[in-house]
């Protein structure tokens, strides 16, 4: 399968995506495990685990750096990173990035929470020295609970001079809802076909008529979805870190799931994706049982892009949903020849890992666990879990994933436009403090940081 994909995306973080750094910590372990592998269990595929889109913190700090140049020029200042104060110890990638740019010339990283900022002769500083440009690790409505606890007149200043990446003025298109109009027959042509075919059916969830993939008349969607549950998907619109989503055909109570999001108020209904589409097996230890095992584990591809270029991939496993914070992990990426057959390649390595014995695989995974807490790559009580293999791509494939990412922010930009101009048709319940903060910065395409989250298949899916 040269220079194709299959698949759909599943959500987009227009607001404050991670992972960036994460990739490059999880390749880095990847390949010393890989070679760790390669020379006990004689695996002798060609992998590259270096191409540059495989390390996205690189092209995020290009991004960075570019946005702060427009503001200050070549003037040395600062680039902060803001997290909310309890994260700031806990979040590796964040700090790592303030690393990052500390390697900028003229430039410094702090971290920071966010009333850590002061006013100095009406300048945005911190320590007395002028801030140039924040990367805001949160979104625009915990921006308003920090606001009303501690007076954040700093960063709001900020936000209005357009300091912020990203720009508070994504959050309008950043709701799962958008994808109703991605999905809605009246207005797929004002969007790029590549985008509309990879968007699942989406429609708002609440008591109404409205209309099937194909245009058929839905005349009650929560009748509809009740009787269809077992192909569909109820999502919060504003979550994150798979907190409330419920799957058909996997959570049965489908009569509480129903009543449930229709109290919250602010929920998706969605088509669900086929499972053998966006899964892989993989050799898995069953540390119980002390022998090793080839699972089904759903597969997640996240590509993070700016205005002028795909800046990479984040790969991620578990179950449903896949999410470091749900108990997934992260998967190593790895290169192959455009002459090669990901599937089998992959099958060759599940096996050899398989026949290998459970005591020397324990013993790799055991060095993998070592390599994760040696970089602070934890999540709460342990070691990120990292896939024993890699997930296979061709260069091919990266260049229409490319492509592919540069219509989103395009028809991204679409999307804002229909906000604006009161034509977007789907319901937006925004606190209207929050609404001025948005409003106060709008994007219309300046400089962020995407994410496109992808239930995607580069040719090793479940057959």
């Amino acid at each position: 399968m040269t220079g194709e994909f299959l698949g759909y995306h599943s959500e987009w973080n227009l607001g404050s995506p991670g992972g960036w750094d994460y990739q490059r910590i999880t390749q880095e372990i990847g390949k010393a495990v890989w070679k760790r592998l390669s020379e006990e269990i004689l695996l002798k595929e060609d992998l590259d685990f270096d191409h540059p889109l495989l390390h996205p913190v690189s092209g995020f700090v290009e991004m960075l750096e570019d946005a702060y140049q427009k503001l200050e020029g070549k003037n040395p200042g600062i680039i902060a990173v803001m997290a909310e104060e309890e994260t700031l110890s806990d979040v590796i990638e964040n700090s790592n990035l303030v690393d990052h740019l500390n390697r900028l010339p003229g430039l410094k990283g702090v971290l920071i929470a966010p009333h850590q900022l002061e006013l100095k002769g009406g300048q945005v500083s911190y320590q007395g020295q002028k801030v140039g440009l924040i990367f805001m690790d949160f979104n625009t409505n915990v921006l308003l609970d920090l606001h009303r606890k501690y007076n954040l007149k700093p960063v709001l200043k900020a936000v209005g001079e357009g300091r912020i990446i990203n720009p508070r003025g994504t959050e309008p298109v950043n709701s799962k809802g958008v994808f109703e109009v991605l999905t809605d027959p009246d207005k797929t042509a004002f969007f790029h076909a590549e985008t509309v075919k990879r968007t699942p059916w989406t429609r708002q969830f609440y008591p109404r008529k409205t209309t099937a993939r194909n245009g058929e008349e839905i005349s009650d969607l929560v009748a509809w979805t009740r009787k269809n549950w077992d192909h569909l998907v109820l999502k919060p619109e504003r979550g994150y870190s798979g907190k409330g989503v419920k799957v058909g055909g996997i959570h049965a109570d489908k009569d509480d799931i129903i009543e449930s999001a229709l109290r919250s108020g602010d929920y998706i209904v969605q088509e669900k994706i086929p499972l053998d589409l966006w899964g892989e097996i993989m050799p898995e230890l069953e540390k119980e049982t002390g022998t090793i095992g080839l699972k089904q584990f759903q597969t997640d591809f996240r590509c993070l892009f700016g205005s002028k270029k795909l800046l990479g991939f984040l790969g991620r496993f578990g179950g449903v949903p896949t999410n470091v914070g749900s108990g997934g992990g992260v998967q190593p990426l790895a290169v192959v020849k455009e002459n090669a057959n990901t599937g089998e390649i992959t099958e060759r390595i599940n096996k050899t890992i398989y026949r290998s014995g459970y005591d020397i695989i324990s013993e790799i995974a055991l060095y993998q666990d070592q390599l994760a807490l040696k970089n602070h790559f934890t999540y709460l009580l342990g070691p990120i879990k990292i896939a024993l293999r890699p997930r296979l791509i061709k260069n091919s494939q990266m260049k229409v994933l490319e492509e592919y990412c540069r219509g989103v922010w395009e028809d991204c930009l679409v999307l804002e436009k229909m906000w604006m101009t009161g034509n977007l048709g789907i319901r937006m319940e925004i606190d209207p403090e929050e609404m001025a903060i948005i409003r106060s910065q709008p994007w219309k395409g300046s400089d962020a940081i995407f994410a496109s989250d992808g239930l995607f298949s580069f040719g090793a899916h479940v057959q």
